[in-house]
């Protein structure tokens, strides 16, 4: 199941796209069609709540909708909806692992700077925008903005000190994140937060699939072109610190709550690491694929 936030004729509404995202079923409007009144929640952040219920009433509302004459009524054709990130804005920072492919390590430093733990920052929600939605340029602070193409996990209940055995019953999908960096104010700064957190520096999406689509994420191409050029290449399997020893180590003394997000780290071919480096221009259109969510494309502000 693939999920999406969207705009359709000035109402914002949950849907469930196909695999080629061609169409997107509107749930509220099935769930009143079918039951006579509405249930679930507004936003996708809320329906996350409901643990496996979601899922259920989502299945029901699917299946009921093919069985009727009058099904491509409830059908939104891509093209005639704007899309927001999944979930527009998170009720916590984005979590992030920095320096977990050993390639993107190296290319931003040595073998001495290889992480014995995990490293962890994070994104302000503020960052956060959609599909197809400009990245801002913050030309007045920044002369060094560069990409990163992420898988990102999706939390699906909550739990606190999490076995690593257990920490995939955690998780409820799968989305896609370019943590858009500043990497002078990251240098200047001596810390991740103030370079990663300016406003819509985190594009996300296009979807969030269910983890039941997804047989195994550590197994999934990841790349990410800068107009047309691959920079970007590779497979989560380089990972260095998997999903479940991600949960587990942030879950120790911390609480994980339903929509809480955890983008996983970026492999080599960031700006920053070509001689000399090639950061993010102003009409620059940025494209991070993932193997089994899709495209998420944004253009950097052209003012």
């Amino acid at each position: 199941m693939h999920f999406v936030t969207a705009i359709y004729e000035g109402k914002t509404f949950i849907g469930l796209t196909d695999e080629s995202q061609g169409f997107i079923l509107d749930l509220q409007l099935i769930e009143e069609k079918k039951n006579g009144r509405i249930t679930l929640p507004s936003t996708l952040l809320e329906c996350l709540k409901l643990g496996e219920e979601f899922i259920e009433i989502v299945v029901s509302l699917r299946d009921w909708v093919f069985t009727q004459k009058d099904s491509t009524s409830y059908f939104r054709k891509m093209k005639e909806v704007t899309l927001l990130a999944p979930i527009p804005r998170p009720s916590k920072n984005v979590f992030c692992v920095g320096k977990n492919y050993k390639d993107h390590v190296l290319e931003m430093g040595s073998e001495g700077d290889i992480p014995e733990h995990i490293m962890i920052f994070t994104k302000a929600p503020t960052t956060v925008i959609g599909h197809q939605e400009n990245i801002l340029l913050h030309k007045e602070l920044t002369d060094q903005l560069d990409y990163e193409g992420e898988l990102a996990v999706v939390i699906g209940k909550q739990g606190r000190q999490i076995d690593e055995q257990e920490a995939m019953d955690f998780v409820f999908g799968y989305t896609i994140i370019n943590d858009i960096t500043a990497r002078d104010l990251q240098a200047r700064h001596k810390q991740f937060f103030l370079g990663k957190s300016l406003d819509a520096t985190c594009p996300m999406g296009p979807v969030l699939v269910h983890k039941s689509a997804i047989e195994d994420p550590h197994m999934l191409q990841i790349s990410t072109k800068v107009n047309g050029e691959t920079r970007q290449d590779a497979s989560t399997s380089y990972m260095m610190f998997t999903i479940p020893e991600i949960i587990a180590t942030l879950s120790k003394g911390m609480t994980l709550e339903p929509g809480d997000i955890i983008a996983t780290g970026t492999p080599a071919g960031v700006g920053k690491g070509f001689k000399p480096p090639r950061f993010l221009k102003k009409g620059d259109i940025v494209e991070v694929y993932v193997e089994g969510i899709g495209s998420l494309i944004n253009q950097v502000e052209k003012a």
